[in-house]
C-alpha cells in the first residue's frame, strides 16, 4: 500500500514537471514567434520625438519693445499684431513698421523678449509652430533603413498621451547619419570602433490624427513602421 502511494506521488510529480516544462516551452516559443513577427513586419523604436518647423518672429526696425501681447501656448493668426515698438524718430506714416506681426497661423512655443528691451531687426522675439505641421523625428539603425520607404504607414505612441494611438506616414529618410558631422569614435588605444549609425527619419501625422494642436515639441514618442504588405 505504501509503495503504491509513493509510486502515485512520483507519477503526479512527473506530470507536474512535464506540464511545467510544456508551459515554459509554449511561452518561449510564443515569445520567439512574436519577436520574429515584429521584426519581419515592423521596424520599431522608442528613439523618437515630436517636433515642428519653427518660424521666427522679428521686428522690422530698431527700437524699445513697448508692448508684447501673447504668451507661450497662445494660438495666433497670420498678420495678428503681437508686439509694438517705440518708433523713435520715424514719422507717423511709418507706424506699421513699429508693429510686429505673426508671419503665420501658429502657436507661440517660445517667448524670447521682454517689454523694455531694445530690439533690432535681427532679434527673434518669439518662435511660432504651425499646429498642422507637427511631425515625428525618429532615429533608425542604418541596418534597418534599407527596409524603409516613403509612404509607409506608422503607428505612433506619445508618452504624454499614454495609451492613445496616432497614425502617420514616412515622409522622408535621411541621407546623413547623426554622427556624420563628428569624427568617428576611437578606443583609448587609438583603434577605430565600428558602431551602428542612426539615420533620422521624418514621420508626418495623418490628417485624421486629433490633438495635433496640443502636442508639445520635444515629447518622447515610440513608432512602429509597417514594412511588409504596406499599401
Amino acid at each position: 500500500m505504501k509503495f503504491n502511494i509513493i509510486s502515485s506521488m512520483r507519477k503526479n510529480r512527473k506530470k507536474v514537471i512535464i506540464g511545467a516544462l510544456i508551459a515554459v516551452a509554449v511561452v518561449v516559443v510564443g515569445a520567439i514567434s512574436y519577436y520574429i513577427y515584429e521584426h519581419i513586419y515592423y521596424v520599431s523604436t522608442d528613439d523618437a520625438k515630436v517636433t515642428a518647423d519653427l518660424i521666427n518672429v522679428s521686428p522690422q526696425i530698431r527700437g524699445k519693445l513697448l508692448q508684447f501681447d501673447g504668451d507661450e501656448g497662445d494660438t495666433v493668426v497670420k498678420d495678428q499684431i503681437l508686439a509694438r515698438q517705440d518708433m523713435g524718430s520715424l514719422p507717423d506714416s511709418s507706424i506699421d513698421q513699429s508693429l510686429i506681426r505673426a508671419p503665420i497661423d501658429g502657436i507661440i512655443v517660445k517667448k524670447q523678449a521682454n517689454v523694455g528691451e531694445n530690439l533690432s531687426p535681427d532679434k527673434t522675439i518669439a518662435l511660432l509652430a504651425d499646429p498642422d505641421n507637427f511631425y515625428i523625428i525618429t532615429n533608425i539603425d542604418e541596418t534597418e533603413t534599407r527596409r524603409l520607404q516613403v509612404g509607409q504607414s506608422v503607428d505612433i505612441s506619445i508618452d504624454e498621451y499614454g495609451a492613445q494611438k496616432f497614425t502617420g506616414k514616412v515622409k522622408s529618410i535621411g541621407h546623413m547619419s547623426q554622427s556624420a558631422l563628428t569624427p568617428s569614435s576611437y578606443s583609448d588605444k587609438g583603434k577605430y570602433k565600428k558602431t551602428v549609425q542612426k539615420i533620422p527619419v521624418k514621420i508626418k501625422f495623418d490628417n485624421s490624427s486629433n490633438l495635433k494642436s496640443k502636442f508639445t515639441i520635444g515629447d518622447n514618442a515610440s513608432v512602429k513602421i509597417h514594412v511588409v504588405n504596406n499599401k
